[in-house]
This record gives C-alpha cells, sequence and structure tokens, in this order.
C-alpha cells in the first residue's frame, strides 16, 4: 500500500473513531437531559410552592422579553399614563375653595373636578408665595377662561397664557416646552412670571400691565381692572357672599339665571408685541 493510501485509511478511521465519539456523547446527553428533566417534573409535582415560583420568574422573564422586542412599523406607541392626578372631587375640598371651584364651573362651563384641581393649587401656590389665591385664578379666568390648550396669536400658551419661548428656561427640569400645555405645570410657571412682574412693577396693578406687556403704553385695554374686577368677585365667592352664580350650601349650583361672562377686552397691538419684549427682559 502507497504512503497515500496509508494516509487515507488512517483519516477514514479517524473520522469514524470521532463520529461514534459524538453519537454516544449526544446520546448519552440527551439521555441525561431526558433524566433531568424527569427529575425535575417530579420535583415540581411533589412540592407546590416551588412550581409556583417558577412560574412566576418565567412569566417575568417573557414580560421583560415582549417589553424589548422590535414593534411593527404602524403599532401604536402608547406611553404610560401620568402619575399625577389630573381632576379631583370638588366635595373633597375645604368650603371656602369648594364654593370657588363650583362658582368657576358654573360661569365658565369647566368640568368641576379638573377644576377643582386647579382652585386646589392655586391655594397651595398661594400660601407659599403670599400671593391671593383667588388673584391667581382671576389671571387664570381672564387669560384663558380656564382651557389649558389656549394659545395667544403672539405665542403665549397655556392657562396662564405664558410666553412658552421666553421662559423655555422655567420649563426645562419639568420636561421641556411642551409642559407648557400641562395645567398644574402652567399654573406654576405662570406664578413665577407674575410674581417676576410684581416685583419689577413695585405694584400688583403694575405688574399685571408688566404680565400682558402693556407697562410702556398708554393702556392695557382694560386687562388690569378686568382682573381685578374677577379678583373681587372671586374673594365674595370664597367668603360665601351672595353672587349670580353662587353655589348654594348643599354644594349644589343654584338655578339663578347667570349673565354670560362679558369677552375679554381688546388687548392694543403693540401690547401683544410689547409683552415678547417685557417678558423676555425679566
Amino acid at each position: 500500500m502507497t504512503a497515500t493510501g496509508k494516509l487515507a485509511a488512517a483519516l477514514r478511521v479517524m473520522a469514524n473513531t470521532l463520529t461514534n465519539v459524538f453519537l454516544k456523547t449526544t446520546h448519552n446527553s440527551f439521555a441525561l437531559l431526558g433524566l433531568a428533566v424527569a427529575c425535575l417534573a417530579i420535583m415540581l409535582a411533589a412540592r407546590p410552592d416551588l412550581r409556583a415560583q417558577g412560574e412566576v420568574q418565567l412569566r417575568s422573564w417573557l414580560e421583560a422579553r415582549q417589553s424589548v422586542a422590535p414593534e411593527a412599523d404602524d403599532a401604536l406607541d402608547i406611553e404610560e399614563p401620568s402619575e399625577r392626578v389630573l381632576a379631583t372631587d370638588p366635595q373633597g375640598l375645604p368650603k371656602e375653595q369648594a364654593r370657588v371651584a363650583y362658582w368657576l364651573s358654573k360661569k365658565y362651563n369647566v368640568a368641576p373636578e379638573p377644576l377643582s384641581l386647579l382652585v386646589s393649587e392655586a391655594y397651595e401656590i398661594g400660601s407659599k408665595t403670599k400671593l391671593d389665591p383667588t388673584l391667581i385664578l382671576a389671571i387664570m379666568a381672564i387669560e384663558s377662561s380656564f382651557n389649558p390648550f389656549a394659545q395667544s396669536p403672539v405665542g403665549a400658551q397655556g392657562l396662564m397664557q405664558v410666553m412658552t419661548r421666553v421662559h423655555t428656561d422655567k420649563y426645562e427640569s419639568v420636561g421641556g416646552h411642551l409642559a407648557a400645555f400641562d395645567p398644574v405645570t402652567n399654573l406654576r410657571v405662570g406664578v413665577q412670571v407674575l410674581q417676576e412682574c410684581i416685583r419689577r412693577a413695585g405694584s400688583l396693578e403694575g405688574g399685571l400691565r408688566y404680565y400682558v406687556g402693556a407697562a410702556n403704553i398708554e393702556s392695557d385695554g382694560g386687562y388690569a381692572a378686568k382682573v381685578m374686577a374677577e379678583h373681587f368677585r372671586l374673594r365674595q365667592v370664597a367668603a360665601g357672599r351672595s353672587t349670580r352664580t353662587a353655589p348654594s350650601a348643599a354644594g349644589t349650583l343654584t338655578t339663578k339665571a347667570v349673565t354670560p361672562a362679558a369677552p375679554a377686552p381688546a388687548i392694543p397691538a403693540a401690547a401683544s408685541t410689547d409683552k415678547v419684549a417685557l417678558l423676555s427682559a425679566l
């Protein structure tokens, strides 16, 4: 036999040997695996607590795998709901706040539950900032009629009609400029702006002129007077005094005829432009 023939024979023997070893190893592995599965099944049948624990861990693993699985291009991306409460029961508020919430709900045709949350927030912020909460609510009423998605032609947004692009720094810690349409966030930022305006003007009435952007023009279009008039009415309501849209003692609204709120007075065009410049300097 030639050297080439001997080499080929040796290679065949080696291949046969490796094949036999692989088959035996595989056979033994499957046998061991089957034995392990059988033992595991017997143990789980005898220990329900271990079976339950295993099911919990398996479910957790499957849910984790599902959460990282790629979604279809047309799948709807639904985010988790915000942890912040969006409404509250007005009957759970202190009597003064409940009176204000019901009165505003009636006058501005807003559901009392989300409005009650704003009333409660205004009272809490007012106690911290030393601002009358009914003043804060009066500004919201005149600025947006409690529409959290309101936007003016010059870019004032939300309940307090804050110039979002001017006060971007105030929204950085709460999610960015889109937070302007979150009612509570807009309320808090609006109060910060109002405080700055009052400090700069040195008086409440002057601060309101700064707030609406009319500090450097002859007239604010009656804005400050309208805010103060609504502020006065809300103070009357909070004190339990009779008003045209006052709630009854039982917490339900009276059936007296209500005169629709007059539209906000037109602010001169110069005031809108001036608001941007004034608030940029705050």
